[in-house]
């Protein structure tokens, strides 16, 4: 029984529209290439052997970043992210699989029930073999996405030690307060089940700044004893310290779950987020060999990427940032 149904949606067809070059393999761009699957009556299609499928999942939510205080606007970041990744021409063959399956919504500020929709649908596409990749949202969609990874592991007779990286200007290390769960406490709630489980976390965030974390914050990250890369230590002139801590971070892990919120990047690239940062991260050379290194890895099994909020992205820069990403992503599947 699919329980995330009363939360679902396909995604518009109309989004997936853009420039035309031609209908030859060497023209197409991915709106030409991507299938759109209604999950309510259809099912995804069978991955042949040696095709990877890469599923993309809206999270149209911020019900977590309103309890956090933060600019909403975040729900509309996954249609957002698909214009921006209509165009993008088409770097394959069938030997990748590019499947949009719709949305999970919160409904009437329901963000717990969202959750556990997006967890449940998150595991049923895991179990079908493909990679997915959630377009958030708010960053409360790390807590039910890390839930599904978990559950869909335990389901084989893969490792239960699961790496998060995070890239992220804040730690999301809150603890919930009387309003619930919001795009801050994400972690601090991985860790406690975690903690209630006898699993270990395993927590990585790259990126952090000190202005956007009280003492309170470092003083949990220190006790639950989590390695972090701060955003002034992520260049060039360290690269090779940033690397040996992320490959043993990697090795360390039995699988991997990536998250991206928008906000680790400076202004200047990405206005369009729910708390923007005057000065963080650069998407250069350096960052993309970083994030070269994590999606080359063979045990990442899922990607988000949060925050984006397009009624502040000035020229859409934040919404053309994150299908970089998603580029990259997918590009990275078929070259590792």
């Amino acid at each position: 029984m699919k329980t995330y149904l009363n939360n679902y949606e396909p995604a518009d067809p109309g989004i997936w529209q853009g420039r035309t070059d031609g209908d030859e393999t060497d023209q197409q761009r991915w709106h030409q290439r991507i299938r759109m699957i209604d999950m309510a009556s259809a099912c995804l299609p069978d991955l042949q052997v040696g095709q990877t499928g890469f599923v993309i999942i809206g999270f149209c939510c911020d019900e977590g970043v309103r309890r956090n205080l933060g600019r909403t606007g975040a729900k509309e970041g996954p249609d957002a992210i698909r214009k921006a990744c209509a165009s993008l021409p088409v770097h394959f063959d069938d030997d990748l699989m590019l499947v949009d399956a719709g949305n999970i919504y919160c409904i009437d500020g329901q963000l717990e029930t969202a959750q556990a929709a997006l967890s449940d649908f998150i595991t049923e596409l895991l179990s079908l073999g493909y990679r997915t990749l959630v377009l958030g949202g708010g960053h409360e969609v790390v807590y039910p996405h890390y839930s599904a990874i978990k559950n869909f592991l335990k389901k084989g007779e893969t490792g239960r030690n699961i790496g998060i990286i995070n890239f992220d200007a804040h730690f999301d290390l809150r603890e919930p307060g009387i309003s619930g769960p919001t795009s801050g406490t994400g972690f601090w709630q991985i860790a406690q089940d975690c903690k209630d489980l006898g699993m270990p976390f395993r927590y990585f965030p790259i990126g952090i700044q000190q202005h956007s974390n009280t003492r309170r914050l470092y003083k949990t990250a220190e006790e639950l004893q989590i390695n972090y890369i701060a955003a002034e230590d992520f260049r060039v002139g360290r690269e090779a310290q940033v690397l040996d801590s992320l490959q043993s971070f990697m090795s360390g892990s039995d699988a991997i779950y990536l998250t991206i919120d928008l906000d680790v990047f400076a202004s200047a690239y990405a206005p369009g987020v729910s708390a923007v940062a005057p000065v963080g991260t650069v998407p250069d050379a350096f960052f993309l060999r970083i994030l070269r290194t994590i999606l080359n890895n063979k045990k990442l099994m899922s990607i988000d990427i949060a925050e984006l909020n397009p009624l502040y992205d000035q020229d859409d820069r934040t919404a053309k940032l994150a299908a970089w990403i998603v580029f990259q992503s997918c590009l990275s599947r078929i070259l590792s």
